[in-house]
């Protein structure tokens, strides 16, 4: 039964495009891999909405991807993972993963003063989700949070080398450098596209840690600690994505993303969990 279970694919969601930085990652560590990913892009953002209803959007999501028969569950959103993760692990017998905990370990392995700085959406923020994860690592380490809340339209209108960007950067990471932090986690899953430029800006010395990079070795060790690698590795893996809006603007901004074209994108209802392409 294991060993059947290992070649389903991988479930990915998030509320728009960010995580595509996650399967990304994913797809560079395991190319044989299958995945399914699901957009929310009718609900976007859930940086906006409550953690009640962060959670219910959240379950729907897994839902969808459980019916898809997928072997494991990736929360590729900081504010699903912030609030929803440990409901959806109760709820689902697949196991589920979050974006946070993974990169707090790494900022703690990296960081040599205990001083972490912590950039992400406001709602992210606003849930203490990285301090929390921090101090389970190390109960002495200081974390320094910015929300960032720019960043995100930027990413996505493809501004990720810009004078723009460079100068909205320069104001959220003064403050934090002014504290002295040593390591920076990239506390959303659109950041990585900035990590070039957040670099030039913060500074050689400062240790990024990328949370899709994290999260994405993080499921690899739990997926081989299984026995739920996919054995069949002569197989170049399909990435599958369904969004629940437009799938043109999807596709505009997922290439982008992944660094490749995206395959053919599907819309689904989650209420009827029918899809239906809008392409061609």
């Amino acid at each position: 039964m294991k060993k059947q279970a290992a070649t389903r694919p991988i479930g990915v969601f998030d509320s728009g495009v960010g995580g595509l930085t996650v399967v990304r990652e994913l797809h560079r560590a395991l190319p044989h891999e299958d995945i399914i990913y699901l957009g929310d892009t009718a609900r976007v953002p859930y940086g906006t909405k409550s953690p009640e209803t962060v959670t219910r959007f959240a379950g729907e999501d897994a839902r969808f991807l459980a019916g898809k028969n997928v072997k494991a569950i990736v929360v590729a959103c900081n504010t699903a993972s912030a609030w929803a993760l440990a409901a959806l692990q109760a709820r689902f017998a697949v196991p589920v993963f979050g974006v946070i905990s993974p990169g707090a370990r790494v900022a703690v392995e990296k960081t040599r003063n205990r001083r972490v700085g912590v950039i992400a959406t406001a709602a992210t923020i606003r849930s203490r989700a990285y301090p929390l994860a921090v101090a389970d690592h190390d109960e002495k380490a200081r974390v320094f949070a910015r929300a960032c809340p720019l960043l995100v339209p930027l990413v996505e209108e493809g501004w990720v080398d810009h004078p723009v960007t460079r100068a909205v950067l320069r104001e959220y990471l003064q403050p934090l450098l002014r504290d002295k932090i040593d390591t920076l986690i990239l506390g959303c899953t659109h950041y990585p596209l900035l990590k070039p430029l957040i670099r030039r800006v913060a500074g050689p010395k400062i240790a990024l840690v990328d949370s899709a990079e994290c999260c994405a070795q993080h499921v690899c060790e739990h997926l081989a600690l299984a026995g739920l690698l996919n054995p069949r590795l002569d197989r170049k893996g399909r990435i599958r994505p369904f969004v629940t809006d437009d799938t043109a603007q999807f596709e505009k901004i997922a290439d982008r993303f992944l660094g490749f074209p995206v395959e053919q994108t599907w819309r689904v209802d989650l209420n009827s969990t029918v899809a239906r392409s809008t392409k061609g």
